[in-house]
């Protein structure tokens, strides 16, 4: 299988070869054409064999229709960590090349006001960690009824490290019909 034959579109496809990638990992090619198709997902996969380039490269696709409204994101990624968050952020930017899409972070040890700003200008993709996706809410600065796919990345660790009524705050300012995306890595035999 190619990445061609999952249906990404050819800005996508452009970004994808300059980065060297040729043939799709198993998760990739089973998440992107769900995906693709307005499906939620569910995808399982050690860490290391491309889960985030099976959500980020078919959400690009995606979103080359539309265009973000101040304040409103229309997708929203939630990581555990500002880390991750900052690495995820990089795929969209790598991927992202051949589009005009605008990307927000949202994590802790940032300030507010250069977060503001970004958010006022519409953010196509928004990826938060949960703490600071609730502040800049609670304080007025985010409307969520505009988001149209969510991604829960590490949603393992996410439940892990306690952000499960957070998490319920979240999908409480949702709309019921945005396409929801979970993708975690196996719990190890022991824990099972």
């Amino acid at each position: 299988m190619t990445f061609e034959s999952l249906g990404l579109s050819k800005k996508v496809l452009k970004a994808v070869e300059a980065s060297g990638y040729t043939i799709p990992t198993p998760i990739q090619e089973q998440a992107i054409p769900h995906v693709l198709q307005h499906r939620d997902v569910l995808g399982i996969a050690q860490t290391g064999t491309g889960k985030t380039a099976g959500f980020v490269l078919p959400m690009l696709s995606l979103l080359e229709k539309g265009r973000a409204r101040a304040r409103m994101p229309r997708t929203l990624i939630l990581e555990p960590t500002r880390e991750l968050a900052a690495q995820v952020h990089e795929n969209f930017v790598k991927y992202g090349q051949n589009h005009k899409l605008s990307v927000a972070l949202l994590i802790g040890g940032v300030s507010f006001d250069e977060q503001n700003k970004i958010l006022d200008r519409g953010a196509d993709v928004l990826i938060a960690t949960p703490g600071r996706l609730l502040d800049h809410f609670e304080r007025g600065r985010l409307l969520m009824t505009g988001v149209e796919i969510l991604v829960i990345d590490e949603a393992d660790r996410i439940l892990d490290t306690g952000f499960i009524p957070d998490i319920e705050r979240i999908f409480q300012m949702l709309t019921f019909t945005c396409q929801t995306m979970f993708f975690l890595a196996p719990m190890p035999t022991e824990i099972t």
